[in-house]
């Protein structure tokens, strides 16, 4: 189905399952530990042997050899894959470095060998014997601020969702800036972030003959099959990935990574099916973060409060051949301004590999920018949520002649404002206490585009009147078998029960996938569109005019005729969406008001949220439910971000040092208080047949600078470095009263 056109009234229009709140289908499963996941998917193949991984000791150098023979002697042990009998391994279009490291060591816990043996605790035994002569590099680059100092402009045109070039401009901005009567100049940073999601990276590899099945944990099955088949060398047809269920990944599991490869090699070698875990130090270390970044914001404004000159220049850094942190697309189309500049400096650094984390680009973007219009509103003497409003603008400010396709970000401020009572906030910092507490309000705006992304699905009918979809499509935690069965229920005209859905399997047709909060908006419009054809298809079966034919109720009906269903037993349909120029013509975007109140403890510093509201424009919610669940997730992760999160970069031999659960912090119960999510009533014609958006990285996207800024309305100092540890305060609050 091509979709160029704004959508008319369609059969998701009824609103009969589309748009409630349904429990998640998969929930039940979770809760009683039956949800198969990678590493869990003991009934998937016969025969499993464990694999261990050994991760390199340095991160820049080359393996002058590795002795094996203790390790190869130790009980259980059935085979160990290392660079030199791996044969000659490709590398994949998404990923920098190579999964299997040697001779050449490009990064910390480079995986370097694969101990495979009867059992885990055998492997692991006896991948600590594997005894590795590394030559560790002189001169390894591991600072950020000192190589950013050198570092070249670059650009990028990422697949994931944030985009822009080394430098953009528009007008004169050095002018416009230097004439501006209110101006501020600040530099702001994001440490590097671990998407420390609570599964780890697994897989279950078996080999029939030359062909290989892969049971994995992949949020991109179509890619993962790709990358796999390049890296190992072999045909694409050769390669089947299964991934039904994901423990999380935030980005994380987007590309293949070593857990994947080195289970296939390990299979390969042990001649029987392999299963890989990597462990947690492994998974900090080894796979991929959210780089650190550098920003510095200039923004000039008239006597009205309107932005005449604005500059976001940001700078981050990865291994030779990455890409930069996106961390000014937002700027280039959230706030109106007649002289604009943006640029992205990489640095070279020899840190593991940085790329996507939810929200890539906006999620460290806003942290800096909605900080930079708070301080800016503040030399103006204007309240924040006015000195956004007054800049809002209804066209891409790079290029006028497009326009959004919908963009209710003033609704999203104002019924935020009324929500969590704006008004009673003091504009002065440092002026309400509770007891020991300094109190305040915050705000920041939310920002995140649509993605257009062509995607299909199968879908068919049994003698029961059952409706089976089947997509690669996968379930990351953010609801896709609940609001897909809905998407097929609602189109088809069948209770919710009578659909089944097959999930994250590279058999099936091939979908969006899930990463860029596109997932959502694109597999359903694609088993819209094969249901559609469906329909089609069993009209003519039964006799009727499909133009005229309604579903409903299990029944198809055209006329005075009516007919079951389930009399056209055995049709199937396959069909996907496309979408044209469409992502041209129109800017499409979501977009958000975040509000907090926090409070910072006068005697030690500490700093504690109390409330969180989130007001959200993104098209049609096709499940508030699971919608709300994903927006607080994200709130809580931008919670994280701003007071707790933080890889310790060492500097002296390029790790990071806090790689466990332990070290790493993440939010807890007692960290998060009230939440509250409001959805604006709305559909976005231009976005799909579904006229939905995605919400999942949107509830992320601006939640830091609210905090920083409730935190700055609550003591009067001003932090730009993230995370807002007590340290980085604590001298300059306010004197504590008697």
């Amino acid at each position: 189905m091509k979709f160029d056109t704004p959508a008319g009234e369609n059969a998701i229009d009824q609103l009969k399952v589309i748009g409630k709140p349904v429990d998640r289908i998969d929930g039940k499963f979770k809760t009683t530990g039956t949800a198969p996941y990678a590493y869990e998917r003991h009934d998937a193949v016969a025969n499993q042997a464990y694999g261990y991984v050994v991760g390199s000791a340095i991160a820049k150098g080359r393996i002058n050899a590795i002795d094996l023979a203790e390790a190869k002697a130790a009980p259980g042990v059935i085979a160990i894959v290392t660079a030199d009998s791996a044969g000659k391994l490709g590398k994949g279009d998404m990923n920098t470095a190579h999964l299997l490291g040697g001779p050449v060591i490009e990064h910390y816990h480079q995986a370097v060998a694969l101990v495979v043996a009867e059992t885990f605790e055998q492997a692991r035994a006896a991948a600590a014997l594997v005894r590795v002569d590394y030559a560790r590099a002189k001169g390894g680059r591991f600072d950020l601020k000192e190589e950013i100092k050198t570092a070249p402009l670059k650009g990028e045109n990422s697949g994931e969702g944030s985009a822009a070039p080394p430098v953009a401009r528009i007008g004169d901005f050095e002018r416009a800036f230097a004439a501006a009567p209110t101006t501020i100049d600040a530099t702001y940073t994001t440490p590097d972030h671990s998407h420390a999601m609570m599964e780890p990276h697994a897989t279950i590899a078996a080999w029939d003959g030359d062909r290989l099945t892969l049971w994995t944990s992949n949020q991109m099955i179509a890619w993962g099959k790709s990358e796999v088949a390049k890296t190992l060398g072999i045909p694409k047809e050769k390669v089947r990935l299964v991934s039904p269920y994901i423990g999380g990944g935030f980005g994380g599991k987007l590309f293949v990574r070593a857990d994947a490869i080195l289970a296939a090699l390990g299979a390969r070698a042990a001649g029987r099916p392999v299963k890989v875990a990597l462990q947690r130090p492994l998974i900090i270390n080894n796979t991929t973060h959210r780089p650190a970044t550098i920003q510095r914001i200039r923004i000039g404004a008239g006597p009205d409060g309107r932005i005449t000159a604005i500059a976001h220049e940001s700078g981050s850094g990865d291994l030779p051949g990455g890409g930069p942190e996106t961390a000014v697309s937002q700027t280039r189309l959230m706030y109106a301004g007649a002289n604009r500049l943006t640029s992205m400096r990489l640095a070279v650094l020899d840190l593991p590999e940085g790329n996507a984390m939810r929200a890539p680009g906006e999620a460290p973007g806003l942290m800096a920018l909605e900080i930079a219009m708070d301080e800016m509103a503040e030399k103006l003497g204007m309240d924040p949520v006015a000195f956004r409003i007054a800049n809002d603008t209804q066209v891409d400010p790079e290029h006028p002649e497009r326009r959004y396709s919908q963009r209710q970000f003033i609704e999203c401020l104002n019924q935020g404002a009324v929500r969590f009572g704006w008004n009673r906030r003091n504009a002065k910092p440092a002026q309400v206490r509770d007891g020991k507490w300094l109190v305040g309000m915050g705000m920041a705006a939310g920002f995140r585009n649509n993605l257009l992304m062509k995607s299909a699905a199968r879908v068919g009918i049994d003698r029961k009147g059952v409706v089976t979809v089947a997509t690669d499509m996968t379930d990351i935690g953010t609801g896709s078998y609940t609001i897909l069965a809905q998407t097929a229920a609602e189109t088809m005209g069948v209770p919710l029960d009578k659909v089944v859905v097959l999930l994250g399997d590279s058999d099936f047709p091939v979908s969006a996938g899930s990463g860029g909060q596109w997932g959502a908006n694109n597999s359903t419009a694609g088993v819209y569109a094969a249901c559609m054809k469906l329909r089609e298809s069993v009209a003519q079966k039964l006799g009727f005019n499909s133009a005229d034919a309604t579903f409903a109720d299990g029944k198809v009906r055209s006329g005075n005729r009516t007919a079951d269903l389930k009399d056209a037993a055995g049709l199937s349909a396959e069909d996907g969406i496309e979408y044209g120029d469409l992502g041209k013509k129109y800017q499409q975007s979501t977009f958000a008001g975040h509000f907090v109140e926090a409070a910072v403890d006068s005697y030690t510093g500490e700093t504690r949220i109390r409330r969180m509201l989130a007001v959200c424009a993104a098209g049609r919610i096709l499940n508030p439910k699971s919608a709300r669940s994903q927006v607080i997730g994200a709130m809580t992760m931008g919670a994280g971000a701003a007071l707790m999160e933080e890889l310790a970069v060492d500097t002296r031999f390029g790790f990071f040092v806090n790689h466990d659960l332990a070290g790493y912090e993440v939010p807890v119960h007692a960290d998060i208080p009230y939440q509250e999510v409001i959805f604006l009533d709305e559909v976005d014609p231009i976005s799909s047949p579904m006229k939905a958006k995605g919400v999942g990285e949107l509830g992320i996207c601006g939640v830091g600078a609210a905090i920083a800024n409730a935190v700055y309305n609550a003591t009067g100092v001003r932090v730009r470095d993230y995370p807002l540890t007590l340290e980085k305060h604590l001298d300059r609050l306010p004197p504590m009263m008697a």
